[in-house]
């Protein structure tokens, strides 16, 4: 190999048309996804306090705004809902007028180019804010399953594109499979939270799912985040069940998650860019401390070459501005 002065490795970064040239990672609009809240009602915009720039939207207004996403070259959304009604079991979750149900509904019939995927969890249905059926001051992972399935289904016969069960139940993929197989929804892909960490960063995404929990925490089911080869059996168990996407959650503070999984699996991975990391960039361009466009764009570069296909993000809507300018 030459040495310098032969070799010059400057010279391939002298200006943008040489950088771009020799640019080994691009992140394009097509690989994201932006997350939205809904509520019941009508005519609903309500801001979220940690989140700013993100709202819950009724279905009404939801159906605009993603008339406006679809213009902007975002191929996808991943739905949460807010029901006014909770109680033990969640039951708002798999209800065939839940919130969510309805919602898929409104804009499958406004923009029904997006491609339109549900968060598959109860944590914004139960009472008491846990995942799934609390028995004896615990969550039942089996009990929960039914459940999930059931909610699975009826996004399905409402018109989703594509499930997404984040609870970090054992056995949920292979349980959510079988139910929309059974019911004609073989076509129905599953993107499984495969890796999902108890990560503090999703502080911002509690208050605006109204998720919280009433009591403990959620260590026994998500991921502890000191692991790594435990994310690549969660993976690995997520496939065997009929996983057809699979995620790793957070993402900036697990990038080497990522790495592992994407060198370990041939499978599409999808990784969550969440709240928490939205929310402090957000507060810090909000001080004048960084330049958030930049900021923004070299996070997104970043979890792609860490080797992630699809990105979720809170900044979908201004990254496709920003990657359509560049």
């Amino acid at each position: 190999m030459s040495e310098f002065p032969e070799l010059r490795l400057r010279r391939l970064r002298r200006n943008e048309a040489l950088r771009a040239l020799v640019r080994e990672t691009r992140v394009d609009v097509g690989d994201l996804i932006y997350p939205l809240f809904v509520v019941e009602g009508t005519k609903k915009k309500q801001p979220i306090a940690s989140m700013p720039g993100q709202y819950r939207f009724s279905s009404d207004l939801l159906s605009k705004e993603a008339e406006s996403i679809a213009r902007l070259g975002i191929p996808a959304i991943i739905l949460f809902g807010i029901p006014q009604r909770k109680d033990e079991v969640g039951s708002q979750a798999y209800h065939p007028r839940g919130v969510i149900q309805q919602a898929i509904k409104a804009i499958k019939k406004a923009t029904p180019e997006l491609l339109l995927i549900t968060d598959v969890c109860l944590c914004e249905y139960t009472s008491h804010g846990h995942c799934g059926v609390v028995v004896d001051g615990d969550v039942d992972n089996d009990k929960t399953l039914k459940l999930l399935s059931r909610t699975a289904l009826s996004h399905a016969q409402a018109g989703a594109d594509m499930v997404a069960p984040s609870d970090m139940m054992d056995g949920r993929v292979k349980a959510i499979r079988e139910a929309l197989d059974g019911d004609g929804f073989q076509n129905t892909p599953i993107m499984a939270y495969a890796a999902k960490y108890a990560s503090a960063f999703y502080g911002p995404f509690r208050e605006a799912a109204e998720s919280t929990p009433q009591f403990g925490d959620r260590c026994s089911y998500q991921m502890d985040p000191p692991n790594s080869r435990e994310a690549l059996r969660e993976v690995e168990q997520d496939i065997a069940e009929g996983a057809d996407i699979v995620m790793v959650k957070p993402a900036l503070p697990y990038l080497d998650v990522i790495r592992k999984v994407r060198d370990s699996f041939n499978y599409p991975l999808a990784a969550y860019s969440v709240s928490g990391e939205y929310a402090m960039v957000k507060a810090a361009a909000q001080q004048g401390w960084l330049d958030e466009k930049r900021i923004v764009v070299e996070m997104l570069t970043a979890i792609k070459r860490a080797g992630a296909d699809i990105i979720i993000t809170y900044y979908a809507r201004e990254a496709a501005r920003w990657l359509a300018v560049d």
